[in-house]
């Protein structure tokens, strides 16, 4: 504390202390389940202790630990402020299912790099073709994924993992919105001729191994959606949004 009692607390303790979502009324938190199972087994912290928590909405809250029970934890909330690592530009993932467990990678590696939602897709050459029972399994995994890596990185938000969806309809519903990217092996702009001025919401196409069939791109382009090119290097489907995420990021000021 400082000399009028008031918490020390700059950017840096964000980092130090250990960090979870939860709700809070300004005064009091509370943390239960597993979250506060970890807390108390894994962590091994105590009354006086103290944790960053995040509402879901982009503002952290210092919180000193009042009390403790076998699965709930009582916080005291010491301040609050915006979380500073949230890009201001919403990037939405459509990635193509890729095979075996590479969604896993793509999602824990896109929410560290700021990603705002990610929506599976099933295109015509993805060879992953989970049934309804599997699908809804995998989206469960995928959500507590995202979770893990927006605790590890310091995110203000929990990205969302959205139902799988077929490739037209994720097509003709985001060419409403303001840009939609598809990048295609076969060629297209550069993100750097692209992106020349301030954007709010971008939506980001990635095809699945093998990439997009042409006709896929054209229904893309006839939508309204840019078709776009990483290079002369052909990269794997769990490589592309890494590569995407990072050098929007950097165009947009938010790395």
């Amino acid at each position: 504390m400082n000399e009028t009692g008031a918490v020390a607390y700059n950017e840096t303790d964000r980092w130090r202390y250990p960090r979870f979502f939860a709700d809070n009324d300004g005064e009091k938190a509370f943390i239960g389940g597993e979250d506060a199972r970890h807390i108390i087994s894994v962590l091994r912290m105590k009354a006086g202790d103290y944790t960053v928590i995040c509402d879901n909405m982009k503002t952290d809250s210092l919180c000193r630990i009042k009390s403790m029970q076998k699965d709930l934890v009582e916080l005291e909330v010491l301040e609050s402020r915006k979380n500073e690592a949230e890009p201001d530009v919403d990037i939405i993932l459509f990635q193509c299912l890729p095979k075996g467990d590479k969604m896993d990678y793509i999602v824990q590696k896109s929410v560290e790099l700021g990603v705002s939602r990610i929506v599976p897709v099933l295109s015509k050459r993805c060879i992953s073709r989970p049934d309804e029972k599997t699908i809804i399994k995998k989206i469960q995994r995928w959500q507590k994924i995202s979770e893990e890596a927006s605790k590890q990185c310091g995110r203000g938000k929990i990205p969302l993992i959205a139902p799988l969806t077929d490739f037209r309809t994720a097509v003709t519903e985001y060419s409403q919105k303001t840009m939609g990217i598809l990048f295609y092996e076969c060629g297209g702009n550069s993100l750097s001729n692209i992106i020349t001025e301030k954007i709010n919401e971008i939506g980001i196409f990635i095809g699945s191994e093998g990439g997009f069939e042409p006709e896929e791109a054209e229904l893309a382009q006839k939508n309204g959606i840019i078709a776009a090119s990483l290079g002369k290097r052909i990269l794997r489907c769990e490589t592309a949004p890494l590569a995407v995420l990072s050098i929007l990021m950097n165009l947009t000021d938010n790395m």
